[in-house]
This record gives C-alpha cells, structure tokens and sequence, in this order.
C-alpha cells in the first residue's frame, strides 16, 4: 500500500530544515511531491553551535543538560514551523499526509560507546503537527552494535535502480559529514562515512569571512591547496578502515591549518572533502564507473572539479542532472525511511552500517 509521508531532516550543516513530500510503499517510490526549506537563524545557529559543543560531555542520550534543552526546543519549534509553511504553500492538510518522518538534529554520535544523541521533541512536534511522526530512527541500530549511520542507503538504492545503468553507481551525500552508497549488481550495498564533507569549511568560512558557507566554492577556486597537509591529513587511521564506518561532525575538528591565507584555506578544506571521498575507492569492492553527488556539496562547483580530479576515469554528476531534487533526498529519504518503519522493513543492514542484521527501527509519536 502507498502512503503519502513527509521527510524532515535538519542536518550536521546546521543550516535549517529540509521538507520533502513522497509517495511511497517503503521499497519503491511511485510520486515525488514537492519540497520545502525552513532556513536557521543566526541565533538558532549559535545556540545549535553551542549544544554541539556542550553535548561532548553526555553520557545519557536522554540528558538535556545547559544549552540543550533550550536547542531541542527551537528544533523542534523550527520543525513545527516548517511542516506548517509547507502545507500552507501547498494547499494541504494534516490529515493528506499518513506519516512524518523527523531525524531530530544530531549533537553527538559515538558508537564505540552505543551512543547516538538527536534532540528534537517527537510528541511535542506530533501535537504541534497533528500528524503521527517516525523518529529515533538510529537508537535500535546503535544499541544492536551498528554505527547507526549512514540511514540513506536504501533510498539511495532506489533513485539507483530508477536509472538502470550500468554499476558500480556512488551516490555521494556531502553535507556536514560526507558519505556514500554503493550500489551494484545482485543488489549489493555498501555504505559508510568518508570523511568532512562542509563541516570543516563552514566553520572556517565563518570564523575567517564571517559567512556561513562558501557559495559555488567560489572562494576556495580562488585559493591554493596546500597537497601536504592533505596527506597528512589522510594518514589518519579513520580513512584506512573498511566499511562500515562513521563519524561525528566535530571528528576532525581537531585539524588545524595553520597561520594560511583564507581563500588557501578554504580550497585546501575542500580538496580534503574529495581526497577523503576518493580514499575509499581502493576499499570497495570494484572501482566505481559513476558518482552521484547530492547534498549542500553538489551546489559547490569547486568541490565537484575537485572530485572529478581524483576519481580517475569516472563520471562525476550533480544529482540535479538526473532529475533528482539534490536538496531534497535527504528529507526524501527520511520519510521513505518513515514508512519502511511503519512496516517493519529494514532501514541498515551488515554492510551499511556493521549492525549484526538488517535491522528496522524508528518510534511512533502520535497527535
């Protein structure tokens, strides 16, 4: 049976909240509908800074010590918010969409530990709403073991197959954090983490230029890459493990480039995001023969002619070109994964995220 669900992601960017409309059975998608975006404020920004900062120290996913609980608010306020506009723009009402599919925005993602914090307040947000909403989708996949990311696989794997063309197929997710699918015959899927993907070029335009991120790359085109420090860099031993793998936004927070000029910087930040990309070829099965670029990444023109440069002979092609609405897949993919939960489908499995079996997962809040 379709259902008509309603993805919501606000991701490790911090940029604002995604929505994105679909029509789906949880395996295929037969409609996409329309999309829609609900930006953060610059004090929201700040306080989501802040409760990322503040969020190191939790050793309870469900502590919402200092800053945090104020941040879950706005979240879930900004969430609420959107989904209202959306519907509104859209001359729809509640009871047109079945389900709503909330990730919450993720402060803290630790595994090793069987730790994965989003804040976000699911019932509050189903009452604001009056639509039942999907949420804590990673929580049963980390405590089983897993990683708990990356969680857009199996969408990917659907958009791939809409295609039929000939694999190994990439499809490559650069938002905070960067990360992959791959997909090839006999249905195999691959994912994991790569590496930064805007994180650490975000942070750097806005303590450097003050802004929030670097339109088009066309600062960094501007800039020098420093290839040493990229090396050095790569010999870190998170890129020298197989996957499954992945990360946390602040990861490589650590990373210092020194006393460099800004537009360097920022071409060397983002010449990392496409070395760290590339690392992983040599660890998958076959070389992939084409890369789907989705995400803030695949609006920054510098980042994909970076990227082209190390991936040999392969195609290198923003998702927008296949028809695909690139801001929009990650919202997509949350309210494909909303439905695959109503049904008890699964949302990771052994390759994508090191769980022991393919596991379902996410909670229903309801009005």
């Amino acid at each position: 049976m379709m259902l008509t669900a309603l993805g919501l992601m606000s991701g490790t960017s911090l940029d604002g909240v995604d929505v994105a409309l679909i029509e789906t059975d949880g395996k295929q998608v037969k409609a996409f509908g329309p999309s829609g975006y609900r930006p953060y404020g610059p004090a929201e920004r700040n306080l989501l800074r802040q409760a990322l900062s503040e969020a190191v120290h939790l050793q309870q996913r469900d502590a919402r010590p200092g800053s945090l609980g104020d941040a879950e608010r706005a979240v879930t306020q900004a969430h609420a918010e959107a989904v209202a506009a959306f519907l509104a723009q859209n001359r729809m009402k509640a009871e047109d969409v079945d389900i709503v599919g909330f990730h919450g925005q993720t402060v803290l993602h630790r595994p090793e530990r069987r730790l994965t914090v989003q804040i976000g307040d699911a019932p509050a947000l189903a009452r604001a709403i009056h639509i039942p909403v999907m949420h804590d989708f990673r929580a049963a996949d980390v405590e089983a073991g897993g990683q708990g990311a990356p969680l857009v696989p199996v969408y990917h794997r659907a958009l791939a197959h809409s295609l039929e063309r000939e694999g190994p197929t990439v499809v490559v997710n650069i938002g905070g954090v960067s990360n992959i699918t791959y997909i090839d015959r006999n249905d195999a899927l691959i994912a994991c983490d790569t590496g930064p993907g805007n994180a650490l070029l975000d942070d750097f335009m806005y303590r450097t230029m003050n802004q929030a991120f670097d339109a088009k790359g066309k600062f960094a085109a501007l800039g020098k890459v420093d290839e040493t420090w990229i090396a050095r860099a790569l010999e870190l031993p998170f890129f020298a493990s197989p996957p499954p793998k992945s990360l946390d936004r602040n990861d490589f927070a650590a990373l210092r480039l020194g006393d460099v000029l800004p537009a360097d910087g920022a071409a060397t930040l983002t010449a990392f995001t496409a070395a760290a990309i590339a690392r992983i070829i040599p660890l998958l099965p076959r070389r992939p023969r084409s890369w789907i670029v989705c995400g803030g990444g695949a609006r920054n023109l510098t980042m994909l002619r970076m990227l082209r440069e190390r991936v040999g002979s392969a195609t290198v092609e923003a998702a927008e070109t296949l028809g695909w609405a690139s801001d929009a897949i990650e919202a997509q993919a949350f309210g494909f994964l909303a439905v695959r939960g109503m049904k008890g489908l699964p949302l990771s499995y052994p390759a994508t995220t090191g769980v022991p079996m393919p596991m379902t997962g996410g909670v229903i809040a309801r009005p």
